[in-house]
């Protein structure tokens, strides 16, 4: 089942795809907003407050200002050197609290903590762990409170909740990395699947149209300039569905949905494009169809052309071949056989495996095999009813 997304949360969405593409043309502007937001932070900390939570009020303020800096302008460089960031505010952390400052601004180190889990090896995390605890020991040995470990533990706790957190963001972000790896793969497929039946059916159709209409261009020229009519006509045909299948690729989502697909109305075009190639085909389509799926009827119809294509390429010359579509109790039906050679093996490249791809998509199942009396046989069986969304 598929969920609609709704008017605000779409905006929401193209708004954060906006930011991010803007942020990943030029990250410095967030960088530098972020820095310089935390700096005046730290220099409002340093201009007096530091002393409510310091050990020793008397540090000189010039020293205390300095600290603050060391710790808030490195975060400019965070997201692309977190490591060389993090070295240089653990220094300055480690003289706060080993002059007694205890800035708060030492937290800062969070930031590129978290970016360092978020981006970097995991061993990464355990240089971090070698860069920040010694301020906090420092600290906790020079200036003892009740215990020394109040001064170590939560402050641990929080860098660890913050790495965890960088952690968890990252296995989401591989994980939707490979979402869309196998999107891609999968529309890949899908595409080269659409492009082999385009092309192969068609061309198939042009080269029988073009050997029959050489034959008869000596004795018939009528029927010569009727098979380059619908040498034209087919080419056409063939070039429409390669414009619509690669408009998919740099259209939107609702714009790829408005563009036409194959249905069982073209049933009966395609058999008489098969039909004007050469291969006399009986068709038995009934003129009422059940309500189908749009992906359910594009599969018939690429099943069928599928079929229709293997004949012409693999049946020979004498071949006929029979259509019968059919709707059973909770089931359709499509029958393709051919009076062709059983000996041929038709669609060993992705052909046969495509079909089968597709009725599978729709819980459905295909038959092929040779004909006891001879010939080919393509039965295709697809629920009428419990489609996947």
């Amino acid at each position: 089942m598929t969920t609609e997304t709704t008017g605000p949360s779409r905006y929401a969405q193209r708004l954060m795809a906006r930011v991010r593409a803007f942020d990943a043309r030029r990250p410095w502007v967030w960088d530098a907003a972020v820095t310089a937001a935390w700096t005046v932070a730290a220099l409002v900390d340093a201009a007096g407050g530091w002393r409510n939570t310091a050990r020793d009020p008397s540090v000189p303020v010039w020293l205390v200002v300095t600290l603050s800096l060391f710790l808030a302008v490195p975060l400019y460089w965070r997201r692309r050197r977190p490591m060389a960031a993090l070295a240089v505010m653990a220094g300055a952390a480690l003289l706060g609290d080993g002059s007694g400052a205890f800035l708060q601004a030492a937290y800062l180190q969070m930031l590129p903590l978290f970016h360092i889990a978020l981006s970097r090896p995991p061993r990464a995390l355990l240089w971090s762990l070698a860069l920040i605890v010694p301020s906090l020991v420092t600290g906790a040995l020079r200036f003892p409170s009740e215990s020394w470990d109040q001064r170590v533990v939560p402050a641990l706790w929080a860098y660890a909740i913050v790495a965890l957190l960088g952690i968890a963001l990252r296995s989401r972000r591989d994980e939707r990395a490979h979402e869309v790896r196998l999107a891609a793969t999968a529309e890949r497929t899908r595409i080269a699947r659409e492009m082999h039946d385009i092309i192969g059916h068609n061309l198939s159709v042009i080269t029988s149209l073009a050997d029959g209409g050489r034959y008869a261009a000596a004795k018939n020229p009528e029927r010569a300039a009727q098979a380059l009519d619908a040498i034209g006509t087919t080419s056409r045909q063939a070039l429409a569905e390669l414009r619509r299948l690669l408009s998919v690729l740099h259209e939107d989502d609702e714009t790829a949905t408005r563009i036409p697909q194959p249905t069982l109305t073209d049933l009966e075009p395609l058999i008489d494009g098969v039909r004007r190639a050469g291969l006399p085909v009986h068709a038995e389509l009934p003129r009422a169809a059940p309500a189908l799926s749009a992906g359910a009827q594009l599969t018939v119809h690429r099943v069928l052309q599928e079929a229709l294509t293997n004949t012409l390429k693999h049946a020979g010359a004498d071949a006929t071949a029979t259509v019968r579509l059919s709707y059973g109790p909770g089931a359709l039906e499509l029958l393709v056989t051919d009076t062709g050679t059983p000996s041929r093996a038709p669609g060993r490249g992705h052909g046969i495996t495509g079909m089968h791809e597709r009725a599978a998509r729709y819980d459905g199942t295909l038959e092929t095999g040779p004909l006891p009396t001879g010939g080919w046989r393509v039965l295709l069986r697809i629920p009428l009813e419990d489609f996947p969304s």
